[in-house]
């Protein structure tokens, strides 16, 4: 357990140090971000050399990387160009809004998925089944933006009541989670279900049936719990991706999240704000990724961590 672990942890690393490599070249493709900061004016050369020697853009592409990997030690990601504040605690600041939608919108998912995908699956051709099938279409097929913006008009407009935007209270988040959520059941109820199928089929659960086992005991005990390997890894790539994926729902309901925060900070080319928002994005990915292969040995006795990820 431990090897396997410290082998995790130094490919954790090693994709870190990767995406560090990626987001700090790339990002200076897209132009010189002090002739961005003057707006709509027409700076001249010398007040643009200025304000690229006040932010050490003058110094080689080696100086300014090796900076920035001395400061991923510390989490010290540096200032941001156009306010000059520390970008560790503008992200530490949307952190908590970004978890929160994530997790909410995760939560809805399971909520609405695990029912509707086991039933399906236990009651296959049925009537169940079919609504089932037809709950995950149309849940993959809606455009999560259309769906948002359909609850903001209904819930917030016109029965008023919901808030429409920010994020300051239980309240301000049902509506954000529900629209994420609505959207993940959909294929996160196809994979539970074709995982049930899969398990049910399997000769064990034939043998527990024989037993003279409650039906109800075999299904959540015997056939859920091995049909849920697939789904810990959906759910922790997708909490993964829901963390830094939901600039959308974020741009529609005026959340004050991570993706929004990078978004801004694209379009205004800061480079501090940027790199340090995807590493700490980056990071939390691959630390979800390391939960999930760990938590198969629990969930599966039969499987062992060194091996969960194989």
């Amino acid at each position: 357990m431990f090897s396997y672990i410290l082998r995790r942890l130094l490919h954790m690393v090693f994709v870190v140090f990767f995406i560090s490599l990626l987001v700090f070249f790339s990002i200076r493709l897209t132009g010189n971000p002090a002739a961005v900061m003057f707006g709509a004016g027409e700076p001249t050369a010398e007040a643009i050399e200025a304000l690229n020697e006040k932010l050490g853009l003058n110094e080689p592409l080696y100086v300014q990387y090796g900076l920035f990997l001395k400061g991923m030690l510390t989490f010290d990601f540096g200032e941001s160009f156009r306010n000059g504040a520390k970008v560790s605690s503008l992200i530490f600041e949307r952190a908590g809004a970004t978890l929160a939608l994530a997790v909410g919108g995760l939560a809805v998912a399971v909520l609405i998925a695990f029912p509707i995908g086991i039933l399906s699956a236990v009651y296959r051709g049925k009537f169940f089944d079919f609504f089932g099938r037809v709950f995950s279409l149309v849940g993959i097929s809606f455009p999560n933006f259309w769906l948002g913006i359909m609850f903001i008009l209904i819930f917030s407009v016109t029965l008023q009541w919901l808030p429409a935007s920010g994020f300051e209270g239980f309240s301000s988040l049902i509506l954000p989670s529900v629209t994420l959520g609505l959207i993940l059941s959909g294929i996160l109820a196809r994979l539970i279900r074709s995982s049930m199928l899969e398990v049910l089929n399997q000769q064990y659960i034939s043998t527990a049936r024989s037993k003279g086992i409650k039906e109800w005991k075999v299904i959540i005990k015997h056939a859920f719990r091995n049909a849920l390997l697939p789904t810990i890894t959906f759910l922790g790539l997708q909490l993964g991706g829901l963390l830094g994926g939901t600039v959308i729902i974020e741009q529609v309901f005026a959340w004050p999240g991570i993706g929004r925060l990078i978004v801004d900070a694209i379009n205004q080319r800061d480079y501090p704000v940027i790199q340090g928002g995807v590493i700490f994005l980056a990071m939390i990915m691959v630390l979800v990724n390391l939960i999930v292969d760990l938590s198969y040995s629990f969930i599966d006795p039969r499987i062992k961590a060194g091996k969960a990820g194989e």
